[in-house]
């Protein structure tokens, strides 16, 4: 006969089946530094497509359009959003709380690699101390009046997905692919997910869709045909954006000038649909 585990009173982790004692987690909340009005989740079904680059984009053009802007970096074990943005100075803190980095127009920034000696340095760490890391961003941090806040999520449908999607008010998710089929069908899991956890879809970013050659203007689809606009029709998703395979913009987020490329309106249907969101949201409250 087994042994009877003694109660932890964590129930989010347990996996004790039929306790008497099993509550609800309770939502994260933010600190009384902070207003946060409307966030969306960044995701993508498989690592490598892209998904940190296109939150940078995001956060970029919605601040361009003068939006107060954040980004909470949760892909812990692999951050790249400081670097993107070229963002160096470690955070810091007081008696209130957390105050995230700056990037060069003012978008507000929390990410593990900013807490770092070095870099480069791996973070090796277990699902329940990297979703205590996501609670500390969210509730810890004084983030100010935030119109917008991004959530750069890991890649896949792990504990982090439950975890932020579960406990922080997410709006609804931007996913992030590449052309291929595989990549597609992949898509399909997290949109499912979400859906299962009752949060909308706002659109579909096809990255390294095409390459157009600078010498005849003819556009090149090196992973394959596009996907998107079928997988957004199967899935139901209301705005698809493609993004080219542009050294440019290699470039600029190797310099940390993310901020510099001008995407020339291809996430305007996205944005558009997201700032729609908030106003039916806000619509809804006022009646």
């Amino acid at each position: 006969m087994a042994e009877e585990q003694e109660c932890s009173h964590s129930c989010g982790s347990c996996g004790v089946e039929g306790c008497g004692e099993r509550t609800a987690p309770s939502k994260y909340t933010t600190n009384a530094a902070s207003n946060v009005k409307h966030v969306i989740g960044v995701v993508s079904g498989k690592g490598g497509v892209g998904k940190s680059l296109v939150t940078s984009l995001l956060a970029s053009e919605l601040r361009k359009k003068g939006f107060n802007v954040g980004i909470l970096d949760a892909d812990v074990t692999g951050p790249s959003i400081p670097k993107t943005f070229g963002v160096t100075d470690k955070l810091h803190a007081d008696e209130t709380g957390i105050y995230p980095a700056l990037t060069d127009s003012g978008i507000k920034v929390m990410s593990v690699n900013l807490m770092l000696p070095k870099g480069d340095m791996p973070v090796a760490w277990r699902g329940p101390v990297v979703s205590g890391i996501i609670k500390q961003f969210w509730d810890e941090t004084n983030w100010g009046d935030v119109d917008y806040m991004l959530i750069d999520m890991p890649p896949g449908t792990s504990d982090v997905f439950l975890t932020v999607f579960q406990m922080l008010p997410v709006d609804g998710i931007v996913t992030v692919s590449a052309p291929q089929e595989l990549v597609a069908m992949i898509v399909g899991k997290a949109v499912n997910l979400a859906h299962d956890l009752d949060v909308p879809v706002v659109g579909l970013v096809e990255n390294m869709a095409y390459f157009k050659c600078d010498e005849c203007g003819k556009e090149h689809h090196i992973f394959g045909e596009p996907q998107g606009a079928a997988v957004a029709e199967k899935y139901g998703i209301p705005a698809v954006a493609t993004l080219p395979i542009d050294p440019k913009f290699a470039a600029l987020c190797d310099e940390g000038k993310v901020e510099e490329y001008d995407v020339a309106g291809a996430l305007d249907d996205i944005i558009a649909h997201v700032e729609a969101a908030k106003r039916k949201e806000t619509e809804e409250k006022a009646e």
